[in-house]
């Protein structure tokens, strides 16, 4: 990832060619150029590649960006450090849209989310959250085999695999959380099951980082530095300040998912912990707006859509520190991501919604099965020959493991899945014989 230009001063060049600049205004166009850059919000290492007109340096049109977003800064103090963001038109349309869904109800075309089956939606929504977290951070598995692997509750093979089981717990733990207030032994409680089992020095889990060694920076050049956390001396005295920030309301109204996301931003910065800081900050988030009320998240796997963009992921912590600490940039990359995970999850919502019609039908065509057999039943349907677990279906379905196994059990006994023992264990799935059985069934009543 390259490293953007750090903008020179902008108040200095003001301050010598103020006259140059303002003029400026008065030429066509340049106003539509500025809105246009500002609405964008543009960092001036895109900004000084852009097509602008002939005879106009570049600086002059970065300045008056500047000048122009200086008038509607939010300030925010921390601890020695200032930051600023500011609300875009289109900032204010999401978080409208993400007030209206993630915290009330979910308006699709079939109606509200329906609860039934909702432990499921949320713990497939946990594995691909824990998955694409990981993957962030280096894991090295595919999405598939990891999945597979938390749904069977697979022990864990490699390394990477190993992050993905912590991250998976953690997200469990955090649901668990969200009525509590932030302390620093949550942070480290949170970062201990993160990286449990990981890391090169197990004294490092649920313990601040105690030196400065530690450096943000490109694995492939290890010259190329991209940040410098703060002195590990003040790390104690910054989580106290966060746990403030967290749990008190701010003297200027901050957004929730706008809090959310900066307390995200803040610990990436900090970097409070000599490994897991990147999954602590996204655990951190999913904290905080499921305890503001935001229950929809619980169903949104923010992380894979961060996975599939983590170039600009980088590039958002990059131009807020190279901007004069511009918490704009990663606030609005966040919230492309929270965007495109809510349109996903209303996409999966309409799916599952079918399914579950679709579940209801089949318990009323074929007598002496609950629904959540007749949902077993529809999904082993889909899936000819698959082979699963008692194990997978308890993880699945969020239920104890006598339920799981009496379930598949009674599903073998009517004919209408297969039971095989492989290993000295009970595996089942669905054939075309199976299906036979089930039409017969049906005629029948």
């Amino acid at each position: 990832m390259k490293i953007p230009q750090t903008p020179e001063n902008w108040r200095k060049i003001l301050g010598k060619e103020n006259e140059e600049i303002f003029k400026l205004l008065n030429k066509n166009g340049i106003l539509k150029i500025i809105t246009d850059f500002n609405n964008q919000y543009l960092h001036w290492d895109k900004v000084r590649y852009k097509k602008i007109p002939k005879n106009i340096d570049a600086k002059y049109i970065w300045v008056l960006m500047k000048l122009f977003r200086s008038e509607k800064y939010y300030q925010l103090k921390f601890d020695g450090f200032n930051f600023k963001y500011t609300l875009l038109p289109s900032t204010l349309q999401q978080l409208h849209i993400f007030d209206k869904d993630s915290a009330g109800n979910l308006e699709i075309e079939d109606g509200s989310l329906s609860m039934r089956g909702r432990e499921r939606f949320i713990i497939s929504s946990l594995m691909e959250e824990a998955i694409a977290s990981s993957q962030l951070e280096g894991a090295v598995t595919t999405r598939k085999v990891a999945k597979e692997m938390l749904k069977q509750n697979r022990k864990p093979k490699t390394y990477g695999e190993k992050m993905i089981v912590n991250g998976y717990k953690t997200l469990k733990m955090i649901l668990e959380m969200k009525s509590i207030k932030l302390t620093k032994e949550c942070l480290l409680d949170i970062q201990k099951e993160i990286t449990k089992g990981t890391l090169q020095n197990e004294k490092d889990e649920g313990r601040f980082r105690d030196n400065n060694e530690i450096v943000v920076g490109d694995e492939m050049e290890v010259e190329k530095i991209y940040h410098t956390p703060p002195d590990y001396k003040k790390i104690p005295e910054f989580m106290e300040e966060l746990c403030r920030f967290a749990n008190k309301d701010s003297k200027e109204f901050i957004h929730p998912i706008i809090k959310g996301i900066i307390l995200h931003f803040l610990i990436g910065y900090i970097h409070p912990f000599n490994d897991g800081n990147g999954r602590t900050a996204r655990a951190i988030f999913y904290w905080y707006v499921i305890s503001q009320g935001y229950w929809l998240f619980e169903y949104m796997a923010i992380s894979k859509k961060i996975l599939s963009s983590r170039i600009n992921y980088g590039l958002a912590y990059l131009y807020t520190e190279t901007d004069e600490n511009d918490l704009t940039y990663f606030i609005e990359f966040n919230l492309k991501a929270i965007y495109e995970a809510l349109m996903d999850m209303r996409n999966y919502i309409k799916r599952k919604q079918k399914e579950q019609r679709e579940a209801i039908k089949m318990v009323s065509e074929i007598k002496g099965i609950n629904f959540r057999q007749a949902t077993i039943l529809r999904d082993l349907m889909e899936s000819e020959n698959k082979i699963i677990t008692i194990k997978e279906i308890q993880e699945t379905y969020s239920i104890v493991y006598q339920t799981a196994r009496s379930d598949l059990l009674y599903l073998a006994g009517l004919g209408y899945i297969t039971i095989k023992k492989i290993k000295n264990k009970f595996v089942f799935m669905f054939t075309s014989k199976n299906e036979e059985i089930i039409k017969e069934s049906i005629k029948k009543n």
